[in-house]
């Protein structure tokens, strides 16, 4: 069968030998070069638009191993966009990141003596440009150095005067629209970085604290009865109490209510009264309400008429008015206040209790719930839209499973904080005339007053990062001075994003796309897992258990580190990276050491095929063998997987079957069984090797979109079809061109060989037998594959190095033989005269004894609670790896004693 005329671009003549080393770092270089000076990156013009957004790395961030896994599956899917012809466009940029840069700028200054404050906000802000122009390339370069084939020519940034126009008319519209407006509530407050935090921001922690128990004096005394109470947490805020709280439903506290107490320290009358947030259970059931320090509280007040005490400034310290008290930070007040309760008495008691506590995601201090004024988002009219379009499937969720994760969240969702008291940022503007009270927001800065012509100033505070960057799909793309740059190009294809931002951008930037442009923002949504380090626990810079991806790629070379990571994403909510961190700083990644081994295996199967090419002339590929048509039944079932599993972000199956077929399939097989015809007449000689070329070919096209690198290193030295000036933008493989090719017999037919051979060889090596020892084979097998066997029996012969083959459907097991099962069929390996049966089986019953032992010993381990307990986490998964495999070993020897006649 010869299979569709094909066109080289290659011949002999030109084609340089593969070295025969490969040489990750010089040919990463090389390629790199080779694709930024071809312009390949840019828009590609196609058929079908797919264009996707970067999401925006901190300026001044470093690549971690999140932004790793994000660009490799986003560049997988824009290299084979590109390849199949598709209209692509990736588009690249940063976030100005307001607290991040802010606070990395401030300790600059410090460490060169001065203070932002000291400076002012114009000479503030030219450090911060210049902090951005020093820094902010880094992550670009890096992401650079990975092989995203981002449009590095058309960077953005969120501070940027076309973006930040953007920003300005989103604030502005919504303002004048009444989706915005300013308001005192209770925010979550970082006393470090001086700025309200959102609460999709807020950090979670669990501590160990207490329960103080303190006694607040009733004003007069109900049924004998002189004082009451209260259990907090946060003893501190007491200063700040306007009422007590009970449950309606705690009878036993019914006749206090409406009855007042004495606040201790600072001799304050506040009244008791019930209310629903209260739980019965909690504590002694009596609840201080510190409106102005806790959300509940502040809900509590707002329905009781309660006065808003703030207790705090913005650093956490205790304002003027409460005398000794004023000026401790809050871990001094609260030791302050127990030590005064228990000198005077009223110090109950104090229960150990562990409870979650907020954190600052920036700086990991502890969040103060703090009433300030702020501006915030209404979303109740945004929401929506924003939840129909996921209901009804015009945005989907991969895996499908975040789709409801989204939707509970919009139900719950409320007005969303947007100010922040930083420099950094884009400045909200709202403008306010002092003499008059004039106030409005204007897309044009305001010097005078429209109505009496004083002198107005601007709003202080700068917006909420999330607030810019929820604009990311459109304002990148000539929105709102030039929206028809987003005809063709908007909606964007997929978002690829971890889950922790679901509610901090996905959700916005639906909410907001579909505010101002009346379009979804994206067609799908890709959730990848979070990656964990070995030993389950999130990866940080303060643990010292993150993973450099730069050092992965120094060690072991892009394509090897992005292989890995796309064998992670499976599915499942998170994935363990599999790395221990040396002595000089760099890490050893098992799992990424065997993916460079992958790389390998392409580069010597490739140089292979390339030194048999001798006397080669370009033509079509020809079927000639049951194992071309093996070869090319399975090429085809694998454009088929490769595509269907990219186009489904499926990603961790796609790098399986191209590992399968590449390495077990093409490698170990067929390149194996063609050896025969590359030695045959000049005609077989040819046609083997056209088909070899023809199999790389292809293969090489359906591993570039993951292992950029080593494929474009090895195309451009082999014969390959079409015109083509890079791999980058060859012709993707079509599976409907290939379907025609589909041979399940063929397939059938040298699966079985496959697996009689492979049984062979596995008893020769389980038995340690010499290459050159005789070993008789019986095959038992079906009446269909008996046929099937025979007809290969000469290769199988050959390949298994049989001296005996015999084939048949009633064949019975030979005495001293081995038995392996395969395939559908029975291999029995003649072992007489060639082993030591009797010593084979004292060393492997010896093995199991040690092996046993072993077993015990780490089960016991294991089992014990002290070492549990007081093991690192690392020891102790380490320590249960190593009992998983002695398992399997002794397993393994059990199976081999079980097969010895």
């Amino acid at each position: 069968m010869v299979l569709r005329e094909t066109r080289f671009i290659k011949e002999p003549a030109y084609m340089e030998e593969l070295p025969k080393a490969y040489d990750a770092r010089g040919v990463e270089e090389r390629m790199l070069a080779k694709w930024l000076d071809g312009a390949y990156y840019g828009r590609s013009k196609g058929n079908e638009d797919r264009t996707v957004v970067i999401p925006p790395p901190n300026v001044t961030g470093m690549l971690h191993m999140g932004h790793a896994l994000d660009d490799t599956i986003q560049d997988t899917f824009v290299r084979f966009c590109r390849m199949k012809g598709y209209s692509t466009r990736w588009i690249l940029g940063t976030d100005h990141a307001g607290i991040a840069t802010q606070t990395k700028v401030d300790k600059k200054l410090k460490e060169e003596g001065v203070s932002r404050l000291e400076i002012g906000r114009e000479k503030f802000l030219e450090a911060c440009w210049d902090w951005r122009r020093e820094y902010g390339g880094i992550i670009v370069e890096q992401i650079k150095r990975m092989g995203c084939s981002v449009d590095f020519d058309d960077e953005k940034f969120t501070m940027s005067p076309e973006y930040a126009k953007a920003v300005r008319k989103v604030f502005v519209d919504w303002y004048h629209d009444g989706l915005v407006y300013r308001g005192k509530r209770i925010v979550n407050w970082c006393p470090s970085c001086t700025t309200a935090i959102s609460d999709d921001e807020a950090e979670y922690r669990d501590e160990d604290s207490h329960l103080w128990h303190l006694r607040y004096p009733l004003k007069e005394p109900v049924d004998g009865r002189e004082y009451i109470v209260v259990a907090t947490t946060r003893p501190e805020t007491m200063l700040g109490d306007t009422g007590i709280a009970v449950s309606p439903s705690d009878e036993d506290k019914a006749a206090l209510v409406g009855k007042t107490v004495m606040l201790p320290i600072v001799d304050r009358e506040i009244p008791i009264f019930s209310d629903w947030h209260v739980d019965a259970g909690f504590g002694t059931g009596f609840v201080k309400v510190t409106p102005a320090h806790d959300p509940n509280d502040y809900a509590m007040g707002q329905a009781h008429g309660l006065e808003q005490i703030n207790i705090f400034d913005e650093h956490a310290v205790v304002v003027e008015g409460y005398g000794a008290f004023t000026g401790l930070n809050r871990d001094e007040a609260r030791a302050a206040v127990v030590a005064w309760f228990e000198e005077h008495g009223l110090l109950d008691r104090i229960e150990d209790l562990n409870h979650s506590v907020m954190h600052c995601y920036r700086c990991d201090s502890a969040l103060e719930p703090w009433l300030s004024e702020q501006w915030f988002v209404a979303v109740d009219k945004l929401k929506g839209p924003a939840t129909q379009v996921v209901a009804d499937g015009r945005i989907a969720f991969y895996p499908d499973r975040w789709k409801q994760s989204y939707m509970t969240w919009m139900e719950n969702l409320k007005d969303w904080c947007i100010s922040r008291q930083l420099w950094w940022g884009h400045r909200i503007p709202v403008f306010y005339c002092d003499a008059c009270g004039w106030e409005d927001a204007s897309l044009e800065d305001v010097d005078a007053c429209p109505h009496c012509g004083a002198e107005v100033r601007q709003d202080e505070d700068v917006l909420d990062t999330w607030f810019s960057s929820q604009l990311w799909t459109f304002a990148t793309q000539g929105w709102p001075d030039d929206p028809s740059l987003m005809q063709g190009h908007h909606p964007t294809k997929v978002l690829v994003t971890a889950r922790d931002i679901i509610a901090l951008w996905v959700a916005r930037m639906i909410m907001s796309s579909l505010y101002f442009t009346d379009e979804i923002p994206f067609e799908d949504v890709f959730i990848y897992a979070t990656i964990l380090a070995k030993d389950g626990s999130r990866m940080s810079k303060s643990k010292g258990n993150g993973v450099d991806p730069m050092q992965l790629i120094e060690t072991y070379g892009a394509d090897a580190m992005r292989f890995n990571l796309l064998t992670l994403v499976t599915g499942t909510q998170d994935v363990r990276f599999d790395a221990e961190k040396l002595e000089d700083g760099t890490f050893e990644s098992p799992r990424t050491e065997a993916a460079r081994g992958f790389v390998t295996k392409i580069w010597n199967a490739s140089r292979f095929v390339q030194m048999n090419l001798e006397g080669f002339t370009p033509g079509a590929p020809e079927i000639r063998t049951s194992a071309d048509a093996w070869m090319f039944s399975r090429l085809a079932k694998l454009v088929r997987s490769v595509t269907s599993g990219i186009e489904e972000y499926r990603f961790g199956d796609v790098a399986h079957d191209l590992y399968e077929f590449f390495w077990n399939e093409f490698c170990d097989w067929y390149i194996e069984l063609s050896r025969v015809s590359l030695k045959g007449a000049p005609d077989e000689r040819l046609a083997a090797q056209r088909n070899l070329v023809f199999v790389l070919d292809n293969a090489l096209r359906l591993l570039h979109p993951a292992m950029p690198f080593v494929t474009e290193a090895i195309w451009e030295k082999m014969p390959h079809a079409g015109d083509a000036p890079a791999l980058i933008v060859a012709h993707w493989p079509e599976a409907s061109d290939f379907a025609q090719w589909i041979d399940e017999a063929a397939e059938r037919s040298v699966s079985l060989l496959c697996a009689v051979v492979g049984a062979v060889r596995s008893t020769r090596a389980r038995y340690k037998l010499s290459p050159k020892a005789d070993v008789p084979v019986t095959v038992k097998a079906s009446e269909q594959d008996v046929r099937a066997l025979i007809a290969q029996s000469e290769l199988i012969t050959s390949l298994a190095r049989a001296t005996e083959l015999s084939i048949s459907a009633d064949a019975s097991r030979p005495a001293e033989s081995s038995a392996v099962v395969g395939g559908g069929c029975e291999v029995y390996c003649g072992l007489s005269g060639l082993i030591d049966f009797d010593a084979e089986r004292a060393r492997l019953e010896k093995d199991a004894a040690v092996c046993a032992k072993d077993v015990a010993k780490f089960e016991k381990k294991l089992s014990n609670p002290g070492f549990l307990a007081k093991a690192a986490p690392e020891i102790i998964e380490k320590d249960r790896a190593r009992l998983a495999e002695l398992k399997a070993k002794a397993e393994l020897i059990e199976a081999q004693i079980a097969d010895l006649p």
